[in-house]
């Protein structure tokens, strides 16, 4: 498995990463939040625009690949003490293969280089995902709403990976 950082300056590489984020986000939570909030935090979040902005204010976003096969992608940014862990997804497919342990692994690595003593993540409260990051080792912390607009809230869950002891 390898990562391949997103450089700001490279349109095809943002425009590449907010098509397949479209295509993994819109699967996994049409369902889960409604076609409509999701197409309006993909506009917000994943436009071209957004992670190019994103890349600017310091997000770090990484293609995930197996080979020659790109199989998710992965960002995050420095906020305080923990390192934001923003953006987490594999292509549907590609789940349960042991590609998240190693996906985290990075993740850590990264952290611990820049001195940080943790990784948190908002995990919306629905997402089957809260049980992959529970037993990835992160604990939930906090629940928290967050307005984003337009008469839409991200209901989540905050969990943390403590990393004093790894």
């Amino acid at each position: 498995m390898h990562f391949k950082e997103l450089c700001a300056d490279n349109e095809q590489g943002i425009a590449e990463m907010s098509k397949m984020a479209t295509a993994i986000v819109r699967e996994h939570f049409d369902p889960l939040i409604g076609k409509a909030q999701n197409d309006y935090m993909l506009q917000l979040f994943q436009s071209e625009d957004a992670i190019a902005k994103q890349l600017d204010s310091g997000y770090r976003y990484f293609f995930v690949a197996d080979g020659e096969r790109t199989v998710g992608f992965i960002a995050f940014y420095p906020k305080g003490q923990v390192m934001y862990l923003s953006k987490f997804y594999l292509y549907r497919d590609e789940r349960g293969k042991g590609y998240a342990h190693q996906m985290l692994d990075f993740i850590v690595q990264e952290t611990k280089k820049i001195g940080r003593d943790g990784i948190e993540l908002n995990v919306n409260k629905l997402n089957p995902a809260c049980q992959v990051y529970e037993h990835l080792g992160f604990k939930k912390i906090r629940a928290e709403k967050n307005d984003i607009g337009h008469g839409f809230y991200m209901d989540d869950f905050v969990y943390r990976l403590d990393l004093s002891h790894l």
